[in-house]
């Protein structure tokens, strides 16, 4: 029978680093104490702080689960090894190969965790995609990347709140706001961030020729009380309202219900029109303002390396982060990773995982190496 030592031994190394960089005997520590405020009778008087609470007792909960469970696995895999080694039982040999292989496999996916040092990582954030050169082909492009991140989070599990949508002339759109909401969104979402291209036979040409287009995906972190963190002047504000826009039905305000605020200091605009009253919208549009305008304070405190959103840079030619590539050949490749895929029907429908973590980690190596 195959010698597994060295294998088992590894994993559990792996698991006392998962320990440390999870912060495991914190987290043990502080279960309780959650537990104790969760169990308050008067909590929910206070819905932020609950919702704070609940979500912080999530995630350690959730951490704790995870190590528990690989710890187990680790010793049903010794164990059996063990037994197949006491008993010279050769038949076993496969179980414990695959057993070890999967616990790996889940270590890989644990150790991301390790790569959301930031200090929102952990928490939501709020999005904007802006269609870019390329004129009707570059909004069809924007309304495309909408379609990607919706079912990314989809895919994952997590919220996606839909907050605002400029539609294009003739097709596709011109802006949206979003924000997507789960443990680590911000985090995931912060490798996105830059200039998207695009490259394919339009749609929209009679002579059928290929098109390049561009569309940008700006991220911020987001917080329900980001408004309480930044002091806004109202009189800095210019706000709009105006009817909601949409397909028709039955969900098409009839009333200016919609909001628009422009900051005249920044130039900054959000906007908000999927809630039900005008109050809610401006809430809302307020939030984002307050998410957006801290994002500008950090980048303007960081001059060389932006600690939120990372450098700006024009909508076109020459500023893309990644490339979709739909003719002459397939192909989405991301320039700063260099991680691609022939696979581009799965990466518009979501899946780009894989590409959010390759820049994360290469995100990781550049900062290590400066």
């Amino acid at each position: 029978m195959q010698d597994f030592t060295d294998d088992l031994r590894a994993l559990r190394e792996r698991l006392a680093q998962a320990e440390h960089f999870l912060r495991v005997t914190d987290l043990r520590a502080r279960r309780p104490q959650l537990e104790a405020e969760m169990s308050r009778p008067d909590l929910w008087d206070h819905p932020e702080e609950a919702r704070r609470v609940q979500t912080e007792m999530s995630a350690v909960l959730d951490d704790l689960a995870v190590c528990d469970r690989l710890a187990q696995r680790i010793e049903d895999a010794e164990t059996l090894f063990e037994l197949g080694r006491e008993e010279a039982d050769d038949s076993v040999e496969a179980e414990v190969r695959e057993a070890i292989a999967q616990v790996a496999a889940q270590f890989e996916q644990l150790e991301m965790r390790a790569l959301f040092t930031g200090e929102y990582d952990a928490g939501d954030a709020v999005c904007t995609i802006k269609a870019g050169a390329g004129g009707t082909d570059a909004q069809d492009w924007a309304e495309m990347l909408l379609r990607m991140y919706r079912r990314w989070a989809e895919r994952n599990g997590y919220g996606f709140e839909l907050d605002a949508v400029n539609e294009g002339q003739e097709a596709g759109i011109t802006t949206a706001e979003f924000i997507v909401r789960g443990r680590n969104t911000y985090g995931m979402l912060r490798a996105e961030h830059g200039v998207h291209r695009l490259v394919r036979i339009s749609p929209f040409n009679n002579e059928g020729k290929r098109q390049t287009a561009f569309a940008s995906l700006y991220v911020a972190p987001f917080f329900e009380a980001m408004a309480n963190e930044v002091e806004i002047d109202e009189k800095e504000l210019r706000v709009d309202v105006f009817r909601s826009s949409g397909a028709g039905g039955q969900h098409v305000n009839t009333t200016d219900s919609a909001v628009r605020i422009t900051h005249l200091p920044s130039g900054i605009v959000v906007s908000c029109q999927n809630e039900r009253s005008q109050i809610q919208n401006r809430a809302r549009a307020m939030q984002v303002l307050a998410a957006k305008l801290l994002d500008l304070e950090r980048q303007k405190r960081d001059a060389e390396i932006s600690a939120i959103a990372g450098e700006a840079k024009k909508v076109d030619f020459g500023s893309q982060i990644r490339s979709y590539v739909l003719q002459p050949y397939r192909m989405v490749k991301d320039l700063r990773s260099g991680h691609e895929t022939g696979d581009v029907d799965g990466v518009l429908e979501g899946d780009i995982d894989e590409f959010m973590e390759s820049v994360l980690r290469w995100q990781r190596a550049e900062a290590g190496a400066s």
